[in-house]
């Protein structure tokens, strides 16, 4: 009797332990197939974007060919001792006039060089290849490279390091009116990101950085470098565009280069 019991508990612990292995077995498989690899789920990100540069033409954008190419595969604006600009010039894609969307882009800029993304923007009058509207601003010296300025009209939206409420002007003044020092008055600091010229810092002179524009209903996030440097949210109904133009830029000043590569764009 006592090896007959013995037997049974031996029976019943084997199975016991069977199941529990069993049981283990499954749950890891569950687990497996309900996480998504952060390999997998990049890659799907990124497969939304499309490219808007073919690296070797500017197909599908229009611009002054005194100052726009392509070179190293790259857009490139340059202004030489010969060809000094009387006004901020633009290379335009014609792809559309995107609302909501992405872009991301590589660019590089020489120190003397002043550019910038513009988007949501609109054409301007008896002015070539001119836009106005939010522009990420870049700049050869990284003083203001990272910030929302907005070109043509309410000006400095925000400034690197900040995330920003924009209002309105009162009734019966003109927009151009409600701007003081190249700021917009109704420029509301809702949030320090970080320090200006620490954030400046996480920029390359004169080397290739990243660039990452999110426009998303109202509110405007620059990246460079993977790290936020400004964010706008634009609650002037006056103003505010929620679509538009979007367009590389050239700025008035001394000879410079910028060049920009790898454009990809989701809407």
């Amino acid at each position: 009797m006592k090896n007959l019991l013995k037997s049974k508990w031996l029976r019943i612990e084997v199975l016991g332990i069977g199941a529990m292995m069993v049981i283990g077995l499954v749950n890891c498989q569950q687990q497996t197939q309900s996480k998504t690899s952060p390999v997998e789920a990049m890659s799907a990100n990124e497969a939304d974007f499309e490219s808007i540069f073919d690296g070797k033409t500017l197909q599908g954008w229009e611009g002054d060919p005194v100052y726009w190419s392509v070179k190293d595969g790259a857009i490139t604006g340059e202004i030489t001792p010969e060809t000094l600009l009387k006004a901020n010039t633009f290379l335009i894609w014609q792809g559309g006039q995107p609302g909501d969307f992405e872009l991301k882009a590589e660019f590089k800029i020489s120190e003397s060089g002043n550019s910038g993304i513009n988007y949501r923007s609109e054409m301007v009058e008896d002015v070539p290849f001119a836009l106005k509207g939010y522009q990420a601003d870049i700049d050869g010296k990284n003083n203001y490279t990272g910030q929302n300025y907005e070109e043509r009209k309410r000006t400095t939206l925000a400034y690197r390091g900040q995330i920003t409420k924009i209002t309105t002007q009162p009734e019966g003044v003109g927009t151009r009116e409600f701007v003081e020092r190249n700021a917009w008055k109704g420029l509301n600091l809702e949030k320090e990101i970080g320090d200006r010229a620490e954030l400046g810092a996480l920029i390359k002179a004169g080397e290739w950085n990243s660039i990452h524009i999110i426009a998303k209903g109202n509110v405007l996030q620059h990246f460079v470098n993977g790290q936020l440097m400004s964010e706008v949210h634009d609650e002037d109904a006056v103003n505010k565009m929620d679509s538009g133009y979007l367009g590389v830029q050239v700025h008035v000043g001394p000879p410079m280069m910028v060049q920009f590569k790898d454009l990809m764009l989701k809407q």
